[in-house]
């Protein structure tokens, strides 16, 4: 199994993706995962990876708490099936993500600025993959 996290866009603030990174970082231990900003008049994420279960980041979108995803995380862990998570820029995904997406996933009914929506994204999976190993962390 292999996580992508793609982003749509370059974020506002520098410090943005250092937080994302950490927790990527920390992922790592667990499985493999790429983090990765993209434009998507370039880069097809259907196109690039036919097989995965693509996750849109949607407000309207399934909630989960943590144990639920981290229960998301495992059946797809167990399936041996990549996971595509993909986080629309400032003005959001383009129109036919929706559509096309596999899962359309929430992280809260708030809204939050995408560079913020990437941390958290991040952090949940790390929190994900350490409550399904026993890692102290999620305490």
């Amino acid at each position: 199994m292999k996580i992508h996290l793609y982003y749509v866009g370059k974020p506002r603030d520098e410090h943005a993706n250092s937080m994302a990174d950490e927790y990527v970082k920390r992922t790592t231990r667990y499985s493999r995962i790429e983090m990765r900003e993209i434009h998507p008049a370039r880069f097809d994420p259907w196109q690039k990876h036919p097989s995965a279960s693509k996750v849109l980041m949607d407000p309207a979108g399934k909630r989960f708490d943590s144990v639920g995803f981290s229960q998301f995380i495992a059946k797809a862990e167990s399936e041996g099936r990549d996971l595509l998570f993909l986080v629309g820029g400032a003005d959001g995904p383009p129109d036919d993500w929706r559509e096309r997406a596999n899962v359309l996933l929430s992280l809260s009914p708030m809204t939050f600025p995408h560079e913020l929506a990437r941390v958290m994204l991040a952090e949940q999976l790390y929190r994900a993959f350490t409550m399904l190993r026993g890692h102290p962390y999620p305490r």
